[in-house]
């Protein structure tokens, strides 16, 4: 119920048209951090368009996410300056430390794991960023560093 309660409000804010699709799909996700897939029916039937066409494009986008995200995103660079000065092998080291893969999301939804094409600090490579705030010049003991410090399960 809560969550129909703040779809219309989200719907409230456009016409329901199908060229609305994006934005409408943009808004849902950032009301709830993904997209429900509960959601996508409805998201249809308020722009017209199909829920194929609803899915197909959540699913195309790679700014789209229809599964829940952590409340703490970790991203890392995979920029060819970062690739050279050891990405890959700093991601190896925040999977492990956080016990998951790229693209995953610890079971608490804590943390979310996510590679980028190039964070655009080439200068301070490799970089990861958690929650928008950048750390450069990683090495890999620097990585516990800057992570926080997980509970062991």
């Amino acid at each position: 119920m809560c969550e129909d309660r703040k779809l219309i409000d989200v719907f409230s804010n456009f016409k329901g048209e199908k060229g609305e699709l994006i934005p409408v799909l943009q808004a849902v996700q950032d009301e709830f951090g993904y997209l429900p897939n509960d959601t996508m029916a409805k998201i249809a039937k308020f722009t017209g368009a199909s829920e194929s066409n609803v899915f197909g494009v959540a699913s195309f986008y790679a700014q789209f996410r229809l599964t829940p995200t952590g409340k703490n995103k970790i991203n890392v660079c995979r920029g060819t300056a970062c690739h050279v000065r050891g990405a890959p092998q700093i991601l190896e080291e925040v999977e492990r430390h956080l016990g998951i893969k790229e693209g995953d999301s610890t079971p608490d939804l804590e943390y979310s794991l996510e590679t980028v094409a190039c964070i655009g600090c080439c200068a301070l490579a490799p970089v990861i960023t958690i929650n928008d705030e950048v750390f450069g010049k990683l090495s890999l003991k620097d990585v516990a560093k800057v992570l926080p410090k997980m509970e062991a399960a």
